[in-house]
Order: C-alpha cells, then sequence, then structure tokens
C-alpha cells in the first residue's frame, strides 16, 4: 500500500512540474509586439473572391521585417490573375498589434514606385506559432477602400541570417 501512494505522490508531483515549464510559462505569460521582431519570408496564396473587376487567383512571396514595436516595412511580389506585377519588388509599409494570446492584426499600405502596382491597403489577422517564429495569416479586407471578399492566407517564417562575415556554403 505505501508504494501505490508513493506513485501517486510521484505522478502528482511530476504534473506539478511539467505545469512549472517555460512552455507553460509561455502561455500565461502570452505574447507582446516584441514577440514578433525580424525578417519573414512570407509564401502567399489564394483568391480574391469579389467585386467580380478584381477577382482571381492571387499567388507570390514577401519578405516583411517587423521592429518589435509595431511597425513593419515589406517587399512582395505577386501575381494577380497570372498578371506578373511590373515591379518586381513592389515596396510596403505598415503596422502592427500582437495579442497577449499570440494573435494579432497588422495593416500596410502598398507604395510602388510604378503606379501600375498599386493595391489597397489590406488588413491581415493572424497567430504566432513556435514562440514567434512562425506567423500564420489571413487577409481580411482593406481599413480605408471599398470592401472586397478574399480567401488569402500565408505562412511566414522567421529568417536566421548568418553573422557578419560568415559565408555560407
Amino acid at each position: 500500500m505505501n508504494r501505490t501512494r508513493t506513485a501517486g505522490f510521484v505522478s502528482a508531483a511530476v504534473v506539478a512540474l511539467a505545469l512549472t515549464t517555460p512552455a507553460y510559462a509561455q502561455v500565461n505569460n502570452g505574447c507582446a509586439n516584441a514577440t514578433l521582431h525580424g525578417i519573414y519570408a512570407f509564401h502567399i496564396t489564394g483568391q480574391i473572391l469579389a467585386p467580380a473587376a478584381a477577382a482571381g487567383p492571387v499567388s507570390g512571396v514577401a519578405l516583411t521585417t517587423f521592429d518589435g514595436f509595431g511597425n513593419l516595412t515589406q517587399i512582395d511580389n505577386i501575381v494577380h490573375n497570372g498578371v506578373v506585377p511590373a515591379e518586381d519588388w513592389r515596396p510596403a509599409n505598415g503596422t502592427y498589434t500582437v495579442n497577449s494570446d499570440c494573435t494579432g492584426t497588422f495593416t500596410f499600405t502598398p507604395a510602388p514606385t510604378n503606379p501600375a502596382d498599386a493595391g489597397p491597403a489590406l488588413k491581415v489577422h493572424f497567430v504566432l506559432t513556435n514562440f514567434g517564429a512562425e506567423i500564420l495569416t489571413v487577409v481580411t479586407g482593406s481599413p480605408n477602400t471599398p470592401p472586397f471578399t478574399a480567401s488569402i492566407v500565408s505562412t511566414g517564417t522567421r529568417l536566421t541570417l548568418a553573422a557578419s562575415g560568415v559565408t555560407i556554403q
């Protein structure tokens, strides 16, 4: 009987220890703007559903820098309806907010040097995973243009860059 009682105490101690590990602590401590920092590479795919004039598939890539304080800069190359952009890399800038539950939103406004690549400001909802190393997004519309319906998602991964003077082969 002592053996059973000891096993029960050991099990309770293991559970208590597991609940105090850093992974659990992060869930309790949550996220903040500082959690989203660095350079992220995104793969973007989806479709604009309406209005009819803008409807069509969307596919592309983006490189976004989050500063940890709620500001972002981005360059992207987005193919819309099979039409490649007029300039290789369209710049954009914007702001973001990370909630304590690791969800958040960001908005950005494209600032192309070629007016043919103009587009609306976009509002994006996201979830941070893997301690902020990955971001899952969905475009939810535009904060300052007539509404549109889209199903555009992306996954971004924080880049780990080589230290200065280090050559990667």
